[in-house]
């Protein structure tokens, strides 16, 4: 037994040890990994001793290549503006500074999440009334993104989040704008080639770079790529915790302005109200009686533009002077100093100086091939209060202004013939777009009918022009005086800030002392009723994609547009003699001569739409109920018939001034003859625009004979573009082409269904007609007619061949129109 017990105990022992064995053998299990922590870390174990901290509204952290926001307790919940711009596009997709989207954001905590929710002040009702509530319930605020809070601060007054997808995932409001995506057909972002670039902090403001690569079947540039990359800056800006008394808006004075829907006012349906962008000036307490009395007041604070560092040396001063031009206008308001241009602090002074920094407004200097300069701004949507403006200043604007002053003054100005000015008139240039930039940043739109106040003959005289310039306002697009003639001396070649300006500027900023915005109305209309009917303080539109208000127009001079224009041709006429010897230099190509060459035939083509635009047209004349007289008056008829004459004489009969061979052989080796027929074309084509002869249609129904009719505009028309055939003369290659391009508009009005259709009124503005329905269908076929019987008449008549040929072409393409038709 002890031998069994010997044997089982050896046993065991074996087997015990081939266990150990084995345990030896076998790799130690790994370690499980401690449960993961959720929810909020101690604050250095988010913010460790490597993140590099930029302090300002929110502190903003960098560990590697994340980015960390520290938000104060005392900023959640307050309102805060979002803007998005693309800083720097691809090629073919315009320019960088463009805004692509604006909106108020909140940031909000919610248990251990970071809500960013979009705040709307599209529709209103003050906190006191019933109805707030309802407003509240049906603007409930939608969350744009979701955060973990991953730490608070050190003293608990301060929440930690980490925000590198909110720029790096396609938030599409933060975005590229979505007709880009449209256009280029962007299908997703590709988050391989897309990054967070950088995030600054200044005291009112946090700047985030971004950029962004996105598929894209159908790419401005580099098609082979299939992917269009941007970059896009989003600046996030403290809004005011008092927003600025608003000025509420009237169209009789143009000025940028915002609305909301008040369900607040005492009103039987929901009303709109409209406030100016404006900047905050406001008088000191101390300084209030002098303002009473009249004495010129400084403002609290000062409107401030920083030059950029960047910008020539030689430039600065121009630009400066554009700035300070403004003066005059504030003091209209009661304020002196109120705008002042300065130079930043050098990188020694200040080395945290940055124009991306929010309080301080730029003119930012870029170099840039792009032929333009512009004028944004940043306002507060709950007031219209102007937070900040900086001017994008493109190099390559001095060539646009090149080009404008050489066309429009050469024939007069020794100064402006040549390819490169001197400083001083360059200067003089750049201080003219400075002045015009500058007025978009203090809230000033175009003002298009502020030039047709001055009689024309009166911007020949240099007594008249030296005193009030050559438009009442440089917010129009009065460029130069391109009516004064030879021999007028000393007349003056550009608008300055004019009286129009003046008066918007006291109309917008001059205070008016203890009374609410809605209480200041009657006063705001009667400064405008002092003026009424004043063409020197009236306010026109820009007109986009249609010009219905001839009185209204881009760049044109005066009240007579036919008048204006004649001397601005013979102005063209003096000039193209003279484009090869103005343009010459030793050793160039002539790339100057056939750049300031189509200068010419641009301001000439100019010159025929500003006169067609009176054909059909309609002036409008902003008017409330007090004011008496129409809003709306048709040009009258024979102002009309001597506008279709001028573009008859001047245009149709062929311009051979304008045919230069000596030119031709040196620029092309072909393209005259379609240079002028598409020229003429297109006139032919505004001529019997659909919304014009829709109108045309309109006034004779309303006004009877003292209307221009469309039969009358047909027929003066057509006798003006045929006349050869009832002379029997010979059709040259230019005629030919008119003849035809007619002949193809009539057949377009048999074809062609509506007019395209738009918003009436504003910027935008369309007449709509249904053509099948109206009197141009049955006037177009009888036009193809009379000129089908005409054609066939003259081509049996005629000796020369190719003027047979013509008509007898002429007369099958009219078969073929009406055929079609049947």
């Amino acid at each position: 037994m002890l031998a069994i017990a010997f044997a089982v105990v050896g046993t065991a022992d074996a087997q015990s040890k081939r266990k150990k064995d084995t345990k030896k053998a076998t790799p130690p299990a790994t370690e499980k990994p401690a449960p993961k922590k959720t929810g909020p870390q101690p604050y250095a174990s988010v913010i460790t001793k490597s993140a590099v901290t930029d302090k300002g509204l929110f502190d903003v952290h960098k560990i590697d290549e994340k980015y960390f926001y520290e938000i104060p307790d005392s900023l959640f919940n307050r309102e805060i503006l979002m803007v998005t711009r693309i800083s720097k596009t691809a090629t073919g997709a315009g320019w960088g500074g463009g805004e692509a989207n604006t909106q108020v954001l909140r940031w909000q905590k919610n248990g251990n999440k970071v809500l960013l929710r979009v705040v709307s002040h599209n529709i209103v009702a003050g906190d006191s009334l019933p109805i707030h509530e309802a407003v509240v319930n049906s603007n409930f605020e939608p969350i744009l993104y979701s955060f973990d809070i991953k730490a608070f601060g050190k003293d608990s007054t301060s929440t930690v989040i980490e925000v590198n997808e909110l720029f790096e995932k396609d938030v599409e409001s933060l975005g590229i704008p979505k007709f880009y995506k449209t256009q280029y057909r962007v299908t997703r972002l590709d988050d391989k080639r897309s990054f967070l670039q950088s995030i600054k902090s200044f005291p009112t403001n946090i700047e985030s770079r971004h950029v962004k690569t996105y598929i894209a079947s159908n790419p401005p540039s580099n098609a082979d790529l299939g992917s269009i990359t941007l970059e896009i800056n989003n600046s996030m800006i403290i809004l005011p915790k008092e927003p600025m008394k608003r000025r509420y808006f009237d169209e009789r004075v143009g000025w940028f302005a915002r609305g909301q829907v008040d369900y607040g006012l005492d009103a039987q349906k929901s009303k709109t109200v409209t406030y100016l962008d404006r900047w905050r000036l406001e008088v000191k307490d101390e300084d209030i009686e002098k303002f009473k009395r009249g004495e010129l007041v400084e403002p609290k604070q000062p409107i401030i533009y920083y030059i950029d560092r960047a910008t020539p040396e030689q430039w600065r001063k121009y630009i400066k002077q554009g700035v300070e031009d403004w003066q005059v206008a504030f003091e209209a308001a009661g304020f002196k100093n109120a705008i002042i241009a300065k130079d930043p602090p050098s990188i020694e002074e200040d080395p945290d100086w940055d124009p991306d920094d929010m309080r301080y407004s730029v003119v930012r200097y870029l170099a840039s091939p792009i032929p333009n300069a512009n004028g944004p701004h940043i306002s507060d949507p709950r007031s219209g209060e102007i937070l900040n403006a900086n001017i994008n200043w493109y190099h390559n604007v001095m060539t646009l202004l090149r080009n404008w002053f050489f066309v429009q003054t050469a024939a007069i100005n020794p100064d402006a013939r040549g390819v490169e000015f001197k400083n001083e008139v360059m200067g003089r240039l750049i201080r003219f777009v400075s002045s015009h930039e500058v007025g978009h940043t203090l809230g000033l739109p175009h003002n298009m009918g502020s030039s047709v106040a001055y009689p024309v003959d009166s911007l020949r005289s240099a007594t008249f022009t030296k005193k009030f310039g050559t438009a009442p306002s440089i917010m129009d697009y009065a460029r130069f005086n391109y009516i004064a003639q030879p021999g007028d001396e000393g007349v003056a070649l550009m608008p300055e800030i004019g009286i129009y300006d003046k008066y918007s500027i006291m109309w917008g900023y001059k205070p008016i002392l203890d009374k609410s915005a809605q209480d200041e109305k009657p006063v705001l209309d009667s400064w405008i009723l002092k003026h009424a009917g004043d063409p020197l303080y009236r306010f026109g539109h820009q007109q986009a994609g249609h010009v219905v208000d001839p009185s209204s127009q881009t760049e044109d001079l005066g009240d007579d547009a036919m008048k204006a224009s004649s001397y601005g041709i013979a102005n063209l006429k003096r000039i193209v003699p003279n484009l090869i010897e103005w343009t010459a230099e030793d050793g160039k190509n002539y790339d100057d001569l056939k750049d300031l060459y189509e200068q010419v035939l641009g301001q000439y083509n100019r010159y025929m739409g500003h006169v067609s635009s009176n054909i059909g047209g309609v002036y409008e004349h902003y008017k409330t109920y007090d004011q008496e007289g129409a809003v709306y008056t048709h040009v009258p008829k024979e102002h009309q018939k001597k506008a279709l004459k001028f573009l008859i004489d001047e245009h149709f009969k062929t311009p051979t001034w304008m045919i230069d061979q000596n030119i031709f052989n040196k620029i092309e080796y072909s393209g005259s003859i379609e240079r002028l027929r598409s020229s003429q074309e297109r006139t032919i084509n505004n001529i019997l625009d659909l919304g014009r002869l829709a109108r045309v249609i309109e006034n004779e129904t309303l006004n009877g004979t003292k209307a221009y009719t469309l039969v009358e505009l047909m027929n003066d028309l057509r006798n003006g573009v045929w006349s050869e055939l009832s002379r029997g003369q010979k059709i040259d290659t230019y005629r030919r082409n008119l003849q035809r391009a007619h002949v193809d508009r009539l057949g377009y009005l048999l074809t062609v269904e509506k007019q395209q259709p738009g918003r009436a009124g504003g910027y935008l503005k369309f007449t709509t007609v249904n053509v099948n329905q109206s009197d141009i269908r049955a006037i177009a076929r009888a036009e193809l007619n009379t000129i089908k019987s005409m054609a066939r008449s003259a081509a049996n008549a005629t000796a020369d061949r190719i003027s047979k040929y013509h008509l007898q072409d002429i007369v099958e393409r009219i078969d073929a129109i009406l055929e079609a038709k049947k």
